[in-house]
């Protein structure tokens, strides 16, 4: 199977499924901003990726099948790049679908539990992820966490609270793109499209797949959800702020104080 194969058995039919069945993705919740967040996050996907993944090639820490991709720009596959664009789709797709069918509270409550947990988890990850950098044996696993953990961060640490509210879109809508992108990897990885280097990752793999595998495709699903979620919930950051009232937007009298409304009631007697 070569890569362009892959992308037509389990990337291309998903997508457009979900796609057919989200022709008004969020309608009267999202509209046209669901719509730009599609292929914004697409390219964010594809401009932060792209040296990274160059730099994984070129470090042999993942090769590919000369004989099953059609060419490469630098010394990433062309077919790559695509995956860079399709992943996100197909994730946010699903995302869009699975967001109206969960519930939504009544109101939402700010946790500093929460937001600090998400800033200190994934600033640790990040922490751990340099230091692997030191071992041949842990190199991939740090370059995955060194590449997400920040990012993830300050994903918490901005959007906490919303994030947290809607936790079953983001918990569902990471969970079950990420388990199906799991098998395709291990197949594509049992006919050979790409192979991940023996020296560069730990050697451990959840039921045939290298778990460096596992942890990049959660970080990145985990990455799309949370920047589609957040993107789409900032329309309704007014809507968390306390409540201030301004008479003259108001239309209203402004009120004085009591000496000066006499002051002020004398003057219209002169």
């Amino acid at each position: 199977m070569s890569y362009f194969a892959f992308h037509l058995v389990f990337i291309l039919p998903p997508l457009f499924f979900l796609a057919w069945l989200g022709r008004q993705p969020l309608a009267g919740i999202g509209g046209l901003r669901a719509w730009l967040g599609l292929p914004l996050i697409a390219l964010i996907a594809l401009i932060y990726t792209t040296p990274w993944d160059n730099y994984l090639v070129w470090r042999d820490v993942w090769h590919y099948g000369t004989d099953r991709v059609v060419g490469t720009i630098g010394y990433v596959p062309v077919e790559e790049y695509l995956f860079f664009i399709l992943q996100p789709l197909l994730t946010g797709f699903w995302l869009y679908w699975l967001f109206p069918r969960t519930s939504e509270p009544a109101q939402q409550e700010d946790s500093p539990g929460v937001r600090v947990s998400g800033i200190v988890l994934w600033s640790v990850l990040s922490i751990a992820g340099a230091f692997m950098l030191q071992s041949d044996r842990t190199v991939y696993m740090g370059l995955i966490l060194a590449w997400a953990g920040p990012v993830l961060a300050l994903q918490w640490a901005v959007g906490a609270k919303q994030l947290w509210a809607r936790k079953d879109a983001w918990l569902i809508g990471t969970l079950i793109p990420t388990v199906y992108l799991w098998i395709a990897d291990r197949i594509a990885i049992g006919q050979g499209i790409w192979s991940i280097s023996e020296t560069y990752s730990t050697g451990f793999k959840l039921f045939g797949l290298p778990i460096e595998e596992a942890t990049f495709f959660l970080v990145t699903n985990l990455l799309v959800v949370q920047g589609l979620l957040l993107f789409l919930l900032v329309g309704k950051m007014r809507s968390l702020l306390p409540p201030i009232s301004l008479p003259i937007l108001n239309h209203r009298q402004v009120e004085l104080p009591k000496r000066l409304s006499q002051v002020k009631s004398g003057n219209d007697t002169v």
